[in-house]
């Protein structure tokens, strides 16, 4: 039966049920016919007409057929019900965007809006780019051999015969815990014997072709922290039957916090637990207790099982360590053996960047020290002679010497560089001197208000944009258009200040409250004479007893005046604080350094100054990674002048390190460190307390300051009396520069029981703790600690805006000198001085709005704090016979 066989009774007959195949035909014939087609492909006489009416049309129009799917119909056309709707809206108009040909390039980059003109479908990225399958296999290919080959450059230098041994540090963290058996039982499970001495010592595996220098340590703090400094594994033992004591957890978390490479956990003592059941339970215990420090340790190893101890002894000899990377930036050695005589020899294999004889090495707590020269020290082979194996050792041979260019050590600048810079400072301020002096207290950059000549007030003038102050000189009152279009007020010429973040009233402008408006009315105070009664002084004793007294019982529940002062009434504050000045914005204003130049410390001019730290630290860098000793060779290291106490006090059994300090990391500066104290320590920390700080190889004895950290526009922080719980400052001090961010630890020695926590109990039975850590900063000579001291007085009489002051001053001159500060209160109004009132410190002030009765008024003074100078440790951190004999102590005590 044809398809396009037409029907006589189209009305009378059934419907037509087409396949999905004939769908398709049907279709294309349809488009074929409406193309006009001069045949049809089933019937050979075309159609008379397109828009005829034929029975196969009436057929189709009574299937429930999609609309493009039936006979006759257009699939490029839809229905009128379909195309009449739009979610479009159709009363929009798009109107050509103005475009002009003169537009400024801040016009154009404004109307980009950051948008940077690109190709349409131009992927940048190589990711975006679509790649053939060919393509991506050879991608593939290349990031694999060259992931090989960094693998291979990393562990090239524990390959072959004479290749670097692999550092593992055993520390014991339970009392019970020993490093010796631990490292015995790690050898017997791949069939090695040998002796286990004192210090560290060379174990060759040739199962997995590798060397393992092991250095068994005891539970001394300082031995346990320089091994781990120079280790490429880190194994930690626990005990099966003993819990971590305070001691094995300050070893913990003084290992974590200077930088830790790759850590193993084991257990000793596990069979002496019979129940299987219960060894499980502890295995899970203490797997809980060393991913709460370590969360990537998954399993803890139990030394009494022999195939646990093989597959850790293969873990040692084939996982490449991860390495820290402020000691991989610098050259570095575990010294195996010390030699004393005219010249110290310390031996070791060179590690991190190549060893150079100019760079100054920084050798444990001995000190920092300059190198004679560096020999090579290749270890003793075996050689069949004739009479057998007989030993062969190699030449030594200079591998290299100082040059011309050998740092030296001398921390600070000679001071003939400095003379005539001091010389010229001397004469500006002699000069200054003469010619000038002090009007009363600094406010910013000038001095205000002389004592003798009354303040002359200038009304400012009109003048054209762009005039300066000189120019500003030759214009006169007269001479001033009245027009004032090209005119404007001196004070309008002053660009705003950038905006800053949310600040405190004591802090300046930034923190104060906006303009309040008060109703009309007359707001003029009455005069001096009529308006004040000078007040009786032992009734107004009195009164201040009672106030500071009731001041002084909400202080202690309210810490928002941490810097408030107060001053005796017999105290002359203009003496007092005389080293004091004000700033109108803490975060903005300017800070004038001359005036502090003669309170500065004596050697602040020859200390270390950076101009660009970041170009500085990435040359210093730079050069490290040029020339010297190339790592993995065995080195006999020279060193000069070291003192003849060092050779009695040496022990061989805990760890020596050598670090090649970089270029200028021996001369002194202002340096910073951010220090973050837990919000579980027990008490507060106070500014310019003893602490030891260690940073990277080096131990220091600090007093530091705390500030406020971020960055301001003058450089200005404010100084912080006490780091509270939970807090995060800078502490700085004057010490040698650290290039990089390096990380810090900071300790602080106590009596043992002396810190309690809330409920009464001691803290801590050690005579040490780790109170905080940190990382290093950028160091700076400019950067400004400014110590503030706030001066508050209560509101005596409130007219409206005008309001008496008492409490804040005792005299008058005191409010002459000090007139020209900003006033504050705690709800954010301002105001100034206006005139001292009596004899006893009373004044008249003015405010931007009504201020409470119960509200203080306070005034900021601000000094600068010079940094103290560090001075390096030389005793170790916990002192083992002390803290031996606390432990005897304490057992006699429990019997």
């Amino acid at each position: 039966m044809s398809i396009r066989t037409t029907q006589k009774n189209a009305t009378s007959a059934p419907p037509l049920t087409l396949s999905p195949s004939l769908y398709s035909i049907r279709y294309s014939i349809d488009r074929l016919d409406q193309r006009g087609s001069p045949k049809s492909l089933f019937s050979p006489n075309p159609p008379a007409s397109s828009s005829a009416s034929s029975p196969r049309s009436t057929i189709l129009a009574s299937n429930s057929l999609p609309f493009r799917f039936k006979a006759g119909g257009d699939s490029s056309k839809m229905p009128g019900a379909v195309t009449g709707h739009s979610h479009r809206p159709t009363t929009k108009a798009s109107n050509k965007p103005f475009k002009s040909r003169h537009s400024t390039k801040g016009a154009l980059r404004n109307a980009a809006k950051g948008k940077v003109a690109e190709e349409r479908g131009v992927r940048k990225t190589p990711h975006q780019q679509v790649m053939s399958k060919f393509d991506r296999r050879n991608r593939n290919k290349q990031l694999q051999l060259q992931k090989h080959k960094e693998h291979l450059q990393e562990t090239s230098i524990f390959a072959g015969k004479d290749g670097a041994p692999r550092n593992v540090a055993v520390i014991p963290l339970c009392s019970d815990g020993d490093a010796t058996e631990a490292i015995k039982s790690l050898n017997a499970s791949i069939d090695i014997e040998t002796e286990v001495p004192e210090g560290a010592f060379r174990v060759p595996v040739d199962r997995f072709k590798q060397k393992l220098q092991y250095f068994p340590l005891k539970r001394d703090l300082t031995a346990c922290l320089d091994a781990a400094r120079v280790a490429d594994y880190v194994v930690l033992v626990l005990s099966a039957e003993e819990e971590v004591d305070e001691l094995g957890e300050l070893i913990l978390r003084s290992v974590e916090g200077q930088g830790l490479s790759t850590l193993f956990t084991v257990v000793q003592g596990l069979n002496k637990i019979e129940s299987q059941k219960q060894r499980l339970s502890v295995l899970s215990s203490l797997k809980s207790y060393i991913t709460h420090f370590h969360p990537e340790q998954d399993k803890v190893f139990s030394l009494d099982n022999r195939q646990e101890c093989s597959n850790l002894m293969r873990s040692l000899c084939s996982t490449t360590p991860k390495g820290i990377r402020w000691r991989d930036e610098r050259s570095w050695m575990l010294v195996e053996e010390v030699k004393f005589g005219e010249s110290t020899v310390l031996t070791g294999v060179v590690r991190g960047k190549g060893l150079k004889a100019d760079r100054l090495v920084q050798v444990g707590d001995w000190g920092t020290f300059q190198v004679e020269k560096i020999t090579a020290a290749p270890l003793a082979r075996r050689k069949r002679g004739e009479e057998g194996m007989i030993m062969e050792e190699g030449a030594e041979e200079i591998l290299d010497q100082p040059t011309e260019d050998r740092d030296d050590l001398v921390d600070l600048a000679p001071e003939e560089d400095r003379m005539e810079d001091d010389d010229d400072n001397e004469m500006n301020d002699g000069m200054t001197t003469m010619t000038t002096s002090k009007k009363g207290v600094l406010l910013d950059d000038h001095h205000y208000f002389s004592e003798d000549e009354p303040e002359a007030y200038t009304a400012p003038k009109k003048l054209p944009k762009g005039t300066s102050q000189y120019q500003a000189a030759w214009y006169l009152d007269d001479d001033v258009s009245d027009s004032g279009s090209d005119m404007e007020e001196d004070d309008e010429m002053e660009d705003d200040d950038e905006e800053e973040e949310a600040a405190r009233p004591e802090d300046g402008e930034e923190g104060l409250a906006g303009y309040a408006p008060t109703e009309a009315g007359q707001t003029e105070y009455p005069q001096t004479e009529g308006g004040f009664i000078q007040p009786d002084a032992d009734e107004d004793a009195k009164q201040l007893e009672a106030f500071r007294k009731h001041k002084r019982d909400e202080a202690q529940d309210d810490l928002e005046f941490p810097d408030e002062i107060e001053l005796h009434p017999h105290v002359l504050a203009r003496e007092r604080l005389a080293k004091y000045r004000g700033l109108k914005s803490l975060r903005s204003s300017p800070w004038q350094e001359d005036e502090d130049r003669a309170y500065q410390p004596e050697d602040w001019e020859r200390l270390l100054k950076i101009q660009d730290y970041q170009a500085s630290k990435i040359r210093a860098s730079r050069e490290a990674l040029v020339g010297g000793v190339a790592p993995g060779t065995r080195v006999h290291v020279y060193l000069k002048d070291v003192p003849a106490t060092i050779q009695q006090s040496y022990n061989p059994s805990q760890p020596v390190t050598l670090f090649s300090l970089l270029r200028h990391e021996y001369k002194k500066t202002a340096v910073n460190f951010l220090i973050n104290l837990s919000a579980d320590a027990a008490a507060p920390i106070k500014a310019k307390e003893e602490l030891i700080i260690q940073c990277g190889p080096r131990r220091f004895v600090i007093n530091p300051l705390f500030s406020q950290g971020g960055n301001t526009p003058n450089d200005v922080h404010k100084y912080c009396r006490y780091l509270h719980p939970g807090q995060s400052a800078v502490a700085t001090f004057t010490g040698p520069i650290t290039w990089g961010a390096v990380p810090t630890l900071f300790f602080k020695r106590q009596a043992p029981g002396s810190v309690l926590n809330e409920d009464g109990e001691p803290v801590s039975n050690l005579p040490l703790s780790l109170i905080a850590t940190g990382t290093a900063l950028p160091p700076s000579t400019s950067r400004v600690i400014a110590k503030r001291a706030i001066l508050t007085g209560h509101p005596y009489h409130i007219h409206k805006k005008i309001v008496t002051i008492r409490y804040m001053f005792f005299n008058r001159e005191d409010v002459e000198w000090f007139k020209a500060l900003p006033l504050w209160t705690r709800r954010g109004r301002s105001g100034f001085i206006k005139e001292a009132l009596g004899t006893h410190g009373y004044f008249k002030a003015t405010f931007d709005g009504r201020i409470n009765p119960q509200d203080s008024v306070g005034v900021s003074l601000y000094k600068r704090v010079w940094p103290r100078n560090a001075k390096q440790l030389d005793a170790p951190l916990l002192d083992a016979a002390a803290l031996q004999q606390e432990v005897d102590e304490d057992a006699m005590d429990a019997e």
